[in-house]
């Protein structure tokens, strides 16, 4: 079966979100044409500079889809199999992906899901389905699998942290990847887990979610909040979901001793920090950018979901197609929406 045009949500400009009908190129021998069943809406794609580099862009790279048709040369998958994808995948075989840092491989760079995973349907290219594309078992809800990408970079993160059964860990910002971070360290036997935001509603659901510890940084200092709920040594572990000086900056001065500082979130191109080296060096702070995720993360992502880590509670807004713009400016506003999740 060939699909030659799908609907599309296509990113113009933050103001300028249009649902339109884009083409589609044939799967070929290698891929597969999958007909999406529903996509989450990412909050990196609320990052207006980011994105603006990028337009225009079809949006959504959280999907969960049925194949449709696959290549002749395609193993492993067939139509009627549910599938999640990536929207990159490695070639698993340069110096890079032999080092495990996939998303520096070139393949990874330049694959993608065409168009994208807010749409009707996509053509996932051979890469793709060779190095990232899984089935979702059947005790997995649309809903659920629609985590698996950005719970992987969660798993991504708090590995790059070396966090340890026992560690105190910080999550700066408490938006749905901060929601992720918390549970997922919870699971990994962090022994302290402390949340931080300005949203009264959102300290509040970290609290369901696992969260030992919030913290209101409108009402008194993060660092000196953090040593109070750490008899005085800093956390092991800081997440700083933001990506702003301020909250990068907040995060290192809670940081305790042969720390971790994560950096989750780019800033912008121009935005320069300046590294405090004398403290860092005696304090043994390591600071540690987490970007994205590869095969092993979706994989160990998927364990997780499949063990019955509550990612559904945190969908706070199921949407149709036709409605993705709202979404959108949901996540955008970043106060009532957690999960935002749309279903073609």
């Amino acid at each position: 079966m060939g699909v030659a045009q799908t609907r599309a949500v296509v990113f113009h400009s933050p103001d300028d979100l249009r649902l339109e009908t884009v083409s589609l190129p044939e799967h070929g021998a290698g891929g597969l044409l999958v007909r999406i069943r529903a996509c989450g809406l990412c909050p990196g794609e609320a990052m207006d500079w980011y994105m603006a580099r990028k337009a225009p862009l079809v949006l959504g790279h959280e999907p969960v889809g049925d194949v449709v048709a696959a290549g002749g040369a395609v193993e492993g998958f067939k139509p009627g199999d549910r599938v999640f994808v990536h929207h990159h995948a490695p070639c698993m075989r340069c110096a890079r992906c032999r080092r495990g840092d996939y998303v520096h491989c070139a393949t990874w760079r330049r694959s993608r899901l065409i168009p994208g995973g807010m749409s009707e349907f996509a053509v996932v290219p051979p890469e793709i389905v060779a190095g990232d594309t899984l089935l979702v078992p059947p005790e997995i809800s649309d809903e659920a699998a629609t985590f698996i990408e950005p719970l992987a970079t969660v798993v991504k993160s708090l590995r790059r942290s070396r966090t340890r059964p026992g560690d105190r860990v910080l999550v700066i910002g408490l938006g749905v990847m901060g929601m992720l971070h918390v549970m997922l360290a919870g699971r990994l036997g962090a022994g302290l887990v402390l949340g931080a935001d300005r949203v009264p509603g959102r300290l509040a659901r970290a609290r369901q979610v696992g969260a030992d510890h919030v913290i209101d940084v409108r009402d008194e200092p993060l660092a000196e909040a953090v040593r109070k709920a750490t008899d005085g040594d800093g956390a092991d572990v800081v997440i700083v979901g933001p990506g702003s000086l301020e909250a990068i900056q907040a995060g290192f001065e809670a940081a305790g001793p042969g720390s971790t500082l994560v950096l989750f979130t780019p800033t912008e191109p121009a935005t320069r920090w300046p590294l405090p080296v004398h403290d860092a060096y005696f304090r043994e702070v390591s600071v540690v950018p987490s970007y994205s995720c590869g095969p092993d993360d979706t994989r160990e992502a998927l364990r997780h979901i499949r063990g019955g880590l509550p990612v559904e509670s945190l969908i706070t807004h199921r949407l149709p197609l036709e409605d993705a713009l709202e979404g959108y400016r949901l996540v955008r506003e970043a106060t009532d929406a957690l999960k935002v999740v749309v279903r073609p």
